[in-house]
């Protein structure tokens, strides 16, 4: 990629990360085009060029996509709140821009999401994101480093990855209920298969919060298990951490054979360090973790 080209991308990249931590002001064309430093009069074609969303589509689906997750995961806000701070003046308005995106009222989403639809909707704010999101890895980017055994709670997720979003609600329902918030209790999750490979039936995630709290699984759905020590290389993952595929990748494809080292009998996990929409999703942070011998 040419000198030319990677300022480009940058400046796009800015008008991205802008729009992300200002989702509630006044984004209109003129202001994200100043951010990227491109003329107004063109910006409008330069944007829906580069991403095949106008500025405007890009903001209402970012602002919808913030909103679903606080319906879904969140219950410190009310549905006008969510409403008003997506952008809309009343919730009758924001209710009927929502079911025509999703098929479901905001408060039938709250209590029970349809994940599927859900997907589909934001595929077009997804592949937008990923034109300038998928970063390269380079063997600078990789540590190695002795990690201390950590116990855990977890709770399985077993069947369809498009499933996780239910599995996601009932973490964190189960969190709150118990006490143990991200602020006081990491996160991790345990990958024990690779989506791209596994049938969706047998597709097994860990929800994981460290304590040392110890819990049986028959009364709760969650159960004590320990994530153990050793040296691991890891890899952090700043933005699109919900897809930590490429990072992956990058580890087991270049990363491993070209370092001399061996994995170790335990699956690829990760600690989630920051979360969208706690924090705008340019700044979420993963650590990737893979154990080695």
């Amino acid at each position: 990629m040419t000198t030319t080209l990677q300022n480009y991308h940058k400046r796009m990249k800015r008008a991205l990360d802008h729009i992300d931590q200002h989702l509630d002001d006044q984004l209109d064309l003129e202001a994200v085009s100043a951010v990227a430093a491109f003329s107004k009069f063109h910006f409008h074609r330069q944007f829906a060029a580069t991403f095949g969303l106008s500025v405007h589509s890009y903001v209402q689906l970012s602002r919808m996509k913030r909103a679903s997750f606080r319906l879904a995961y969140r219950d410190d806000q009310s549905v006008t709140q969510i409403a008003m701070d997506a952008g809309y003046d009343a919730p009758d308005a924001f209710a009927r821009a929502f079911r025509r995106r999703f098929g479901q009222s905001p408060s039938s989403f709250r209590n029970a999401p349809d994940w599927e639809p859900w997907l589909v909707a934001f595929e077009a704010l997804t592949n937008a994101r990923s034109k300038l999101m998928q970063r390269k890895f380079n063997a600078s980017d990789v540590t190695t480093k002795e990690v201390d055994s950590i116990p855990v709670a977890i709770m399985e997720h077993r069947g369809p990855p498009t499933e996780i979003g239910a599995t996601i609600q009932r973490f964190i329902a189960w969190r709150k209920a118990n006490g143990l918030s991200p602020q006081t209790s990491e996160t991790f999750n345990i990958f024990h298969s690779d989506p791209r490979t596994t049938d969706p039936r047998d597709y097994r995630l860990d929800l994981c919060a460290g304590t040392e709290r110890v819990f049986d699984a028959h009364e709760q759905g969650v159960a004590s298990g320990t994530i153990p020590g050793g040296r691991c290389a890891v890899l952090r993952v700043v933005g699109n951490s919900d897809d930590l595929e490429p990072a992956a990748l990058y580890l087991y494809r270049d990363w491993l054979p070209e370092s001399g080292e061996e994995a170790r009998d335990f699956p690829l996990y990760c600690q989630r360090i920051a979360f969208f929409p706690e924090v705008p999703e340019h700044e979420a942070v993963a650590d990737l973790f893979l154990p080695l011998k």
